[in-house]
């Protein structure tokens, strides 16, 4: 079951890396980031591009949702953060480039730190469903950080300022894994338990929000700022939320200095990564991808 949750996984993570550049394009040629929100988002709609980002973003949602089903919330978000190593195919692919030797050092150094965390961390167990009044303190905790991230945001340079709503935007996509996977944590009691739940709603409304939210980010800097922190960000968190709200286990103890090293490693190669011109579309000089 943990292998084909993984599987999943990584399908998600195919159709992040697809939607992401897609979305990145649209909203890069959307106009310049002074253009008023009433005229961005409607041209940003009748895009084609932005359109089939935003179907390839529906179907990651699809597979991240079977993912949830059948693995810890601490294995499935972590293994979505390969999307950054799919970004780098499909730039490779799109923009009919090879990877410098660099950017392949990058690439096995992401892999190995996500290997090695996983393997160290053995992120297994837990509930199928979360208490309500855990969900409260949760609920609260992420609102009231993600809020302060938004309003210090619009007081920064464009890089640190998409750098920190990407974080804010990571997060909402983390509790929208967690509400998810509680809400379908009742389909042994069948779908009807399932559309009954509040989890279900709240998913689909915390998800519309960090999806526009992700919006305003790709506009407010490059993809080589933001990335690094919606990638890690989102399986970072869904860890700890795993372990709060799920009761998922993860081995620390002597571990603990390997997986912090594992995840150095891991934060690293990422941040490389996000600067590669196969990621960004090889105009991160411009301003713009």
């Amino acid at each position: 079951m943990l292998a084909l949750s993984i599987c999943l996984a990584l399908l998600a993570a195919v159709g992040n890396a697809a939607a992401s550049v897609l979305q990145r394009r649209a909203a890069a040629d959307a106009g310049p980031a002074g253009t008023a929100v009433r005229g961005w988002w409607p041209g940003l709609v009748r895009r084609r591009v932005w359109v089939w980002g935003a179907v390839m973003l529906g179907l990651s949602g699809v597979f991240q949702a079977l993912a949830l089903a059948t693995g810890p919330l601490a294995v499935v978000q972590p293994v979505m953060s390969t999307e950054l190593l799919f970004t780098l195919v499909l730039g490779g692919v799109v923009f009919r480039r090879s990877p410098d030797r660099r950017t392949w050092w990058a690439f096995g150094a992401m892999a190995a730190g996500l290997a090695a965390f996983l393997a160290l961390a053995e992120p297994s167990g837990g509930r199928a469903t979360v208490p309500a009044a855990d969900w409260l303190w949760a609920g609260l905790a992420i609102g009231v950080v993600a809020v302060v991230l938004v309003a210090v945001a619009s007081r920064l340079p464009s890089a640190p300022r998409a750098a920190v709503l990407g974080t804010a935007t990571a997060m909402g996509f983390s509790a929208t894994a967690a509400l998810l996977k509680d809400a379908l944590g009742r389909l042994p009691d069948g779908l009807g338990a399932v559309f009954g739940t509040w989890q279900l709603y709240a998913a689909v409304a915390v998800g519309l929000t960090s999806f526009l939210l992700l919006q305003v980010t790709f506009r407010a800097g490059t993809l080589a700022a933001s990335q690094p922190a919606l990638t890690l960000g989102d399986a970072l968190l869904s860890v700890v939320l795993g372990v709060w709200l799920f009761d998922e286990r993860v081995v620390v103890g002597v571990r603990g200095v390997f997986e912090a090293v594992a995840l150095a490693v891991l934060v690293v190669a990422c941040v490389q990564l996000a600067r590669s011109p196969l990621v960004t579309g090889g105009e991160e000089g411009e301003g713009t991808w």
